[in-house]
């Protein structure tokens, strides 16, 4: 039987914990754990706490930690995706799927194409909800560090990111396995209307290469799991 694993946004130690509220509702009164249940939690850190419930309450939850162990190591590519901002649950598979497959770091970006506009309170509400997906990813695929999740930012800005190498996806262009290994890699990757000619041109103007998947153009949201698979199979930890 696969143990619960949880997040909790709190430093970690061995001893007794009263859970936060959302985790304890939701072990409490969603999964309905007992007292004496095995459970896993971490922090961020990088470091993984083993233990069992001691107490299950309507409000209340405490775990006790006895066993710290060392996490899931990060891929030794640091990818910073950025990533055509979407709409609804494409931007969020996309977000899923980037944080099971190893990214560091996730920027929604805005470019010319995006059918999507966010402004003060609904743009920070999309950005806690994004964040909270990177969390659950986390938590279902092992790692123990969390990706950081940017705000959504202008194309122009995002341009200057710095790694080793950069990439925009481009149907037009040598393919990825044509670069030397990097240490960290930064991905760019359209919206649903794709990038335009002059951004494709201002970000090799920065720096980016073009560099195709293959020969059919895929979703926005397909693009960046290929892209994240082939570059981890390549040059990361696959």
């Amino acid at each position: 039987m696969r143990l619960s694993r949880f997040f909790i946004d709190a430093p970690l130690s061995l001893g007794q914990h009263e859970l936060p509220e959302a985790q304890a509702h939701y072990i409490g009164r969603v999964l309905r754990l007992a007292p004496g249940a095995a459970v896993q939690l971490f922090d961020g850190s990088g470091q993984e706490y083993q233990g069992e419930l001691v107490e299950v309450g309507k409000k209340q939850v405490r775990v006790e930690l006895r066993q710290q162990l060392a996490g899931l190591p990060e891929s030794r590519l640091r990818i910073h995706l950025g990533q055509g901002l979407s709409r609804g649950e494409r931007m969020d598979w996309a977000i899923q799927k980037a944080v099971e497959l190893g990214v560091a770091d996730i920027t929604p970006i805005v470019s010319e194409r995006c059918e999507v506009r966010l402004k003060d309170e609904r743009a920070d509400k999309r950005l806690a909800h994004w964040r909270q997906i990177a969390i659950s990813a986390c938590e279902q695929c092992g790692r123990s560090v969390i990706p950081v999740i940017h705000p959504p930012t202008p194309l122009a800005q995002w341009l200057g990111v710095e790694a080793a190498l950069k990439l925009v996806l481009h149907p037009v262009a040598e393919p990825l396995s044509g670069h030397q290994r990097p240490d960290s890699l930064a991905f760019l990757i359209g919206p649903e209307g794709g990038l335009t000619e002059i951004e494709v041109e201002q970000a090799k103007n920065q720096g980016f290469h073009p560099a195709r998947l293959g020969p059919r153009v895929l979703r926005t949201e397909t693009a960046p799991v290929v892209a994240l698979s082939v570059a981890q199979q390549l040059w990361g930890d696959f």
